[in-house]
């Protein structure tokens, strides 16, 4: 069987490579387990499944392993790669690299391994800047080869926003977020009722995901519009009211609770919001940052799950619930 590098075949056996800060570890599980549909062994590097996606969407992905070959031992790996006849075409080049988030090795023979590997391809080799790259990796007890796509920091060109909250979500949580509310992507529809200076909006819509926002702050909404337009998206996306006279409908939402040392918000006035937004998604992630079950209980959310970010002091908590309606 000869095996061309071809963009349009589907892999179904990946592997993907993540990495993630102690503070942010509980949330990238999540997002990953949405992402993937499989729970997160802890202590591990790696995680593989059958589902295909695309590793820039996750703030925590390096990449991705499409899994060609696969062997117990090493010597097999090379005779399994050798009769897939991989031929890389004549305009394009390629290198192999060992993966280390796999069984550690020392530096030497990782190289000497990508050398051996590299002999069983046809093409071109280049070590800087290939265009292909097929990636190696030790497993607990057998080899893998494939071809490795790594990500793009997508969630980094949102860092620079004109405009900034000192307190709201940066853009790499915002993008887990959303993906832990809708790991279908742009299957669904979403809804941001307190968008603020728009994080959540613009890590959805650089991933098509058709999302509305809205928020009761007349400055954040001006933010909000001029990020989005700094980004290319339509400013009339978001509108400016209170959440509670909001109409429509979408598949999932993300709230956000205000936030502000000077104004706390009222048993009462969370209660009403997050009726409010029963009303507006049957799915959502809602973040606070302080206690919210028994709120999320009265209102009817049940919650499916809950993980904390830190960031110094400062503890944000975050609930993926259903409504019981």
């Amino acid at each position: 069987m000869t095996h061309t590098h071809n963009k349009e075949h589907h892999p179904t056996d990946l592997i993907y490579i993540y990495a993630c800060h102690e503070s942010e570890q509980a949330l990238c599980h999540l997002e990953l387990q949405r992402l993937l549909g499989t729970n997160v062994p802890p202590k591990q590097a790696y995680l593989r499944s059958t589902r295909l996606i695309e590793p820039s969407r996750s703030p925590f992905m390096k990449l991705r392993l499409e899994v060609i070959a696969e062997n117990k031992e090493y010597d097999g790996l090379l005779a399994d790669i050798d009769s897939h006849a991989i031929q890389v075409p004549k305009d394009r080049t390629f290198k192999v690299v060992y993966i280390k988030e796999g069984v550690h090795c020392p530096y030497d023979e990782q190289r000497k391994l990508e050398r051996r590997a590299g002999e069983c391809i046809t093409g071109t080799a280049k070590m800087k800047d290939p265009d292909i790259t097929y990636g190696l990796m030790q497993l607990e007890n057998t080899w893998v080869f494939g071809i490795a796509r790594y990500a793009e920091p997508i969630w980094l060109q949102h860092k620079n926003k004109p405009y900034n909250y000192s307190t709201g979500l940066s853009s790499r949580i915002a993008r887990a977020i959303v993906n832990v509310a809708a790991p279908e992507g742009e299957k669904v529809s979403m809804m941001d009722p307190c968008c603020g200076m728009g994080n959540v909006l613009i890590e959805a819509l650089s991933m098509g995901i058709k999302i509305r926002g809205n928020d009761l702050n007349p400055l954040a909404i001006r933010g909000a519009r001029v990020n989005l337009e700094h980004y290319g998206y339509d400013a009339n996306l978001v509108t400016l009211g209170d959440m509670n006279d909001l109409m429509g409908h979408a598949d999932r939402a993300v709230l956000d609770l205000p936030y502000n040392l000077c104004s706390v918000l009222s048993m009462e006035e969370q209660l009403g919001m997050l009726r409010s937004l029963a009303r507006l998604a049957d799915e959502a992630v809602i973040i606070s940052t302080e206690p919210l079950e028994e709120q999320l209980n009265r209102s009817g959310w049940r919650i499916q799950h809950h993980v904390q970010v830190t960031k110094g002091s400062f503890t944000r908590d975050i609930w993926l619930c259903e409504h019981q309606g």
